[in-house]
């Protein structure tokens, strides 16, 4: 058994030791290697299904508006933990089945965001000029809709990326997503229950590295926001 297990912070390692003897800091360095590509991967996949879906919902006002809402509805009725269960149960567990289930779950946010941002901008004139031209669709929405939905969009981009954070960590937590030896924050944390009256160390920098990474982004989010 190491003899720096659980150790507290010192100077030679900045945030303490976990149960293993293992460097704190180096674990949170590798967990946010693996809870942010997660969440990254799972909010671009979200981004790339939901904002098609959603500016064609919000220029096609007829059975393709109300089958993509609809479809959204029926995403929003199952929650991302249960997707993660279910697809964990028919492949196994793996950080690539988090962001599936991720980023399916996430799918409804963008694709209402993006509707309603849609809906805005066709009622402008020169939406209306483009139409008495004859031009495309396709060239009007990659003009006209996606250049003025471009703000909402980065502003729901961070609140998917933060929520994704979050519910990583809570199906790292489970026991989905990256296993061991690999390290995730949700997963740091989990390991950490067994020594929070002797160690609380080991549940703290995880979970501040969560906490951060959601204020940082809701905080770039909204910035980001009243600039537009």
């Amino acid at each position: 058994m190491p003899a720096d297990r659980l150790a507290a912070p010192s100077a030679t390692h900045l945030l303490g030791t976990d149960e293993l003897g293992r460097d704190l800091l180096s674990r949170i360095m590798m967990g946010a290697r693996y809870t942010v590509a997660a969440s990254a991967g799972a909010a671009a996949l979200s981004l790339l299904v939901g904002v098609p879906l959603g500016v064609l919902a919000g220029m096609r006002r007829s059975w393709t508006e109300r089958t993509v809402m609809g479809g959204s509805d029926v995403l929003m009725a199952f929650p991302a933990l249960l997707l993660a269960i279910a697809l964990t149960a028919a492949f196994g567990a793996s950080m690539w089945i988090v962001v599936l289930a991720l980023g399916i779950a996430g799918i409804p946010g963008f694709v209402r965001v993006s509707r309603v941002a849609t809906l805005r901008v066709m009622s402008q004139d020169y939406i209306l000029a483009a139409r008495l031209n004859k031009v495309p669709g396709i060239m009007v929405a990659w003009r006209h809709v996606l250049p003025n939905i471009l703000p909402v969009v980065i502003t729901q981009i961070a609140v998917a990326f933060s929520m994704a954070v979050l519910a990583e960590s809570g199906l790292s937590f489970l026991g989905f997503g990256v296993q061991a030896p690999y390290a995730s924050w949700g997963r740091m944390l989990q390991a950490s229950q067994p020594y929070l009256a002797t160690a609380p160390h080991l549940a703290l920098w995880p979970a501040l590295a969560i906490a951060l990474t959601i204020l940082a982004c809701n905080v770039a989010g909204g910035h980001r926001d009243q600039r537009f």
